[in-house]
């Protein structure tokens, strides 16, 4: 008698998990419910009608524009300086490790208003740094596109930084070992090895800064003020908008709900859920 090897899938449903209890599905849809129910009452609630007229006004525009610019800006940023960071932590073993990586920690999950204080008084005319920078160079950062960057670099960048070191840390360093054996240089299988072994945090971590960047009000308020085609980005002028025309808060507000959630939508499954080892 002949017997045959059991089918991919017939293995795949015996190490399939058991389904759980009714109260899981009870409790996680409250859960999913809560996530969605903000993003119904903007929908429902939406002064459809008048969503092409707000978009034209030039005052809206230039916000959007505005975020979009220094959004992408701050990404590319954080990619520049951010991923060296992550490699020193996930792999050197310089003195102070722990202490860095508790700042970025506490740089992500500190108050915005709060960051934006502390980059006041570190960067502003009267700063630790920024009065030094003001003296010699003439350069002024708080209330300027620039301090935009800065205040969303500081709370976003620290998403690029432990996605891309935790993948780092998980990353079987064979393949490199292999590399640099065969006598290829370390800037070439960083380039060439690592970074594309790592891609699906990479780009994770990419768009969740990217994202973060876009939403950031706190830290850019405090740090840059409100300056219409200076500092005033989309999330500032929902905020100022919800006093004087709440139609265009709303609408503005649906704006950046609809970019973030398309993109992250887009690269859920392929990116962002390899990053995070979910499935489809």
């Amino acid at each position: 008698m002949t017997v045959r090897p059991a089918s991919r899938s017939g293995r795949a449903n015996d190490r399939a998990a058991p389904s759980p209890p009714a109260i899981v599905f009870v409790l996680g849809g409250l859960a999913a419910l809560f996530f969605a129910l903000p993003f119904v009452g903007l929908v429902v609630r939406a002064p459809w009608s008048s969503f092409g007229t707000i978009l034209r006004d030039d005052s809206v525009r230039t916000a959007l524009w505005l975020s979009l610019t220094t959004s992408v800006i701050t990404t590319v940023i954080a990619i520049g300086i951010g991923v060296p960071l992550a490699w020193l932590l996930a792999r050197s073993s310089l003195p102070g490790r722990g202490i860095v990586r508790a700042l970025c920690t506490l740089s992500m999950v500190l108050p915005p208003v709060v960051a934006g204080v502390a980059l006041f008084l570190a960067l502003g005319r009267r700063g630790v740094v920024g009065r030094p920078l003001g003296e010699l160079f003439g350069v002024s950062l708080p209330f300027t596109t620039a301090s935009v960057v800065l205040a969303q670099l500081f709370v976003a960048m620290p998403f690029l930084v432990l996605t891309v070191e935790a993948a780092l840390r998980g990353l079987d360093p064979a393949g490199e070992q292999a590399a640099r054996t065969l006598g290829a240089s370390r800037g070439y299988v960083f380039r060439r090895v690592t970074l594309p072994s790592i891609r699906p945090a990479l780009v994770s971590g990419i768009v969740l800064t990217w994202a973060r960047a876009l939403g950031e009000f706190g830290a850019t308020i405090t740090f840059a003020g409100s300056f219409p085609g200076t500092t005033r980005t989309v999330p500032l002028a929902t905020y100022l908008a919800l006093e004087n025309d709440p139609d265009q808060a709303i609408l503005l507000s649906i704006v950046l709900v609809a970019v973030s959630f398309a993109v992250l939508l887009g690269l859920r499954e392929r990116w962002v859920g390899a990053a995070f080892g979910a499935r489809p």
